[in-house]
């Protein structure tokens, strides 16, 4: 049965309700959405008990106060934004027991971008062609389409799974998030249409994140990557992490809510295990690029899958 579990008192600067993202529907040109550091979205699911696939608050830089409505277990992973339960600090990547009348604030900003509060038994919104992600420019998903406002009530389980409180991440796999980052790329699908200078600028400069990046693309500024062809080509399918290079030689990585399709070339795409990465990067952030095969990203991806795997089973996360 669904009750009410959380009353938001402050927003904070974009707090959206996200899950894994609307697959299946770029042929008819809806965006995925979804969590933009889906790592961090599915540890905190595990941690309360959860589907690793179930939706959760994403907040980003300056997160929301919310006041308990009713007792719930809770877990907050990724970037850390001074997550405080009555004022005292809350800890991260762990599940803790929030009371009735209990708040839940966020005050500051100390590392990453983003942060993922999961609720044991999920949130309770309606699916949109699958999924319960927002998408803000289509208005859908998430609560009524749009980030949280203040006054709104958040609706959940009444049954508080206490057998999961306290279960915590293994320190040893709790990823760091550095303001100067490597991040390896797959180079390609259009490597002809750049100079071999503009090839080696991109992976000798290093590049920094803008105030104009968002959930559609992260905009970087640094040396300007050359072309021998036009910028321009026709639209293709735009793959999460796909790098593309306008004329203006500027990459921009496309991330959670990018455009189904995209006239730009693309020099590269970021490898999945590196996209939490770029999802915690703020602006100001320096980023390098690291070519590798595409043999070695599938490598990684298969290895954080199997940590996923094993956490979701009890490996890598210990009771308390």
């Amino acid at each position: 049965m669904m009750k009410e579990i959380l009353l938001v008192e402050k927003p904070g600067l974009l707090t959206t309700v996200q899950d894994l993202g609307r697959t299946g529907y770029q042929q008819y040109g809806v965006v995925v959405a979804g969590a933009m550091d889906s790592f961090s979205m599915q540890i905190a699911n595990l941690l309360v008990g959860n589907r690793k696939d179930e939706a959760v608050l994403e907040a980003t830089i300056a997160g929301p106060s919310l006041r308990a409505v009713r007792d719930i277990v809770i877990a907050i992973c990724g970037g850390d934004l001074a997550a405080k339960i009555n004022g005292k600090d809350a800890p991260l990547w762990k599940s803790v027991l929030l009371k009735k009348g209990d708040q839940l604030s966020f005050t500051g900003l100390k590392s990453g971008a983003r942060a993922y509060i999961a609720i044991a038994g999920g949130i309770n919104v309606p699916k949109v062609m699958g999924s319960k992600s927002t998408y803000l420019k289509a208005g859908i998903g998430g609560l009524n389409g749009r980030a949280l406002q203040k006054g709104d009530v958040i609706m959940g389980s009444d049954a508080v799974k206490t057998s999961t409180i306290g279960r915590m991440l293994s320190p040893s796999l709790i990823p760091k998030y550095e303001k100067h980052m490597t991040i390896r790329i797959v180079p390609g699908p259009h490597e002809e249409a750049f100079t071999k200078e503009g090839i080696d600028t991109f992976f000798s400069s290093v590049y920094e994140v803008t105030p104009q990046s968002d959930r559609m693309g992260y905009r970087l500024k640094g040396p300007k990557i050359s072309h021998r062809k036009p910028a321009d080509i026709l639209s293709e399918a735009a793959p999460l992490g796909g790098i593309q290079i306008p004329a203006d030689g500027q990459p921009i990585i496309l991330m959670a809510d990018r455009q189904t399709t995209g006239g730009y070339t693309r020099i590269g795409t970021v490898i999945t295990v590196d996209l939490m990465y770029v999802a915690q990067a703020v602006p100001g952030a320096k980023i390098r690029f690291q070519p590798v095969s595409v043999q070695e990203a599938q490598k990684l991806y298969l290895e954080q899958m199997r940590i996923i795997r094993q956490i979701s089973v009890g490996a890598g996360i210990y009771d308390e």
